[in-house]
């Protein structure tokens, strides 16, 4: 299949999602598809032959004035898309997914006449643009990876006041996303649990939602039994992430003797973000090593390989790479029953533990238990890694992907046909 993939932002460090991007990319190529990406700033890193067609943006949200204006091209802001995402940026409007939309929109004739897409796969991006490619006749697939609702709603949780609720409102595209994602072709989705969340918020009944899950590179993230563990626990994840459940953790640290340790692996610690300010309530502060610059993933994997237990107590996944990551370095993992956590690290107990969400007592307990013992541990971590191999391979993701492709394909054109 000649197969589009979109995705707004396709650097693998800004999330999972370029992560997603990437190796599905890959996978498509190796297979024998011809796959074309189509990405916004910061750019995804791809194997070589794989065409990329940048669909730029000036980056304008989040940056004050004037780092905002580059010199070099003083008259780039008076381009109508361009002034609006300025605009509405200054009220914490979060625009580049509606105007990667409408600016690949505005190109999409030619690219569709020079290569003749079978299919437009969506990387949760969800714009109104994407109604116009589908008016144009090409199918068009998006897999949304989980609701941006629950993001949402795990801020308020955090902070209550209308004024934050009025700002996270704002900033999420939760009205757009609701309205394409019900007119497109096909939606897929990254676990069960994502698959419910979807028909609670966009109405979309789960018999329509295809599952395919995600998978994990396991040549790049193994063990390295040279690299000295110099930390009992390790997170990996963005800690300004309000449901990525940073409270619960080091609530749960306090509660365990002063010789067990915790590393945080985020580079975007803010100063003043929820980590320092946490770690001065608990008083951590000896016990609790940060690792906050940007990590290359070979960098990355000898972080996991440093810990003997990985930590995820995010109150929703919609996969949950962290889990999957260190599972595939040979690492036990302690996380919360929420979301695909328990798809992915397993209910069975043979490959780490699962504790009640938002219960820091439960996880302080599955620390003390898991750590106990250092033989079960490490054979909790072998068998999560087989658990990998064997369920989570990027060849299946791509593989059953093109067969929703093909669904989806033959039904397009059924209706073509009938019109």
């Amino acid at each position: 299949m000649r197969i589009a993939l979109l995705t707004y932002r396709g650097n693998m460090f800004c999330g999972g999602q370029g992560i997603y991007a990437a190796y599905l990319a890959r996978e498509w190529k190796r297979a024998g598809h011809d796959v074309h990406v189509f990405a916004g700033p910061p750019l995804p890193e791809l194997e070589a032959d794989i065409p990329l067609h940048v669909i730029p943006n000036d980056n304008v949200f989040g940056q004050p004035y004037p780092d905002f204006f580059d010199p070099k091209a003083p008259f780039s802001l008076l381009k109508p898309l361009s002034l609006w995402e300025l605009g509405v940026s200054r009220f914490g409007v979060f625009p580049e997914m509606q105007t990667f939309g409408f600016r690949l929109m505005a190109r999409w004739k030619y690219f569709q006449q020079k290569y003749k897409f079978d299919v437009v796969f969506d990387n949760q991006c969800l714009s109104w643009g994407l109604l116009g490619l589908r008016a144009m006749g090409v199918p068009v697939v998006s897999v949304i990876h989980h609701p941006l609702h629950i993001d949402r709603e795990a801020d308020f949780s955090i902070d209550p006041r209308l004024i934050k609720k009025v700002k996270r409102t704002l900033y999420f595209p939760l009205f757009m996303q609701q309205q394409v994602a019900r007119r497109l072709d096909r939606i897929v989705t990254v676990s069960k649990a994502s698959r419910v969340e979807i028909e609670r918020y966009f109405g979309i009944p789960q018999h329509r939602v295809p599952v395919v899950y995600n998978g994990t590179d396991t040549e790049i993230f193994r063990p390295l039994p040279d690299v000295r563990k110099d930390a009992d626990m390790l997170f990996v994840g963005r800690t300004e992430d309000r449901k990525k459940g940073i409270g619960t953790m080091l609530e749960a640290l306090s509660m365990l003797p002063e010789h067990i340790t915790l590393k945080i692996v985020d580079g975007r610690i803010p100063s003043d973000g929820l980590v320092p300010g946490l770690i001065r309530r608990f008083g951590l502060e000896k016990r609790v090593i940060i690792r906050d610059e940007m990590l290359s993933v070979e960098e990355l994997v000898r972080e996991y390989s440093s810990a003997r237990v990985a930590i995820v107590p995010s109150f929703f996944e919609g996969f949950g790479f962290p889990a999957s990551e260190a599972m595939a370095c040979g690492l036990a993992v302690i996380a919360n029953a929420a979301g695909a956590l328990p798809e992915v690290v397993g209910t069975d107990g043979s490959a780490g533990r699962l504790v009640p969400p938002r219960n820091a007592e439960a996880m302080a307990q599955a620390m003390k238990d898991v750590l106990a013992d250092p033989a079960h541990t490490a054979q909790l971590g072998r068998n999560a890694r087989a658990r990998v191999e064997k369920t989570f391979q990027w060849s299946d993701a791509a593989a059953n992907l093109v067969d929703v492709f093909e669904d989806t394909r033959r039904a397009a054109h059924g209706r073509s046909r009938a019109a």
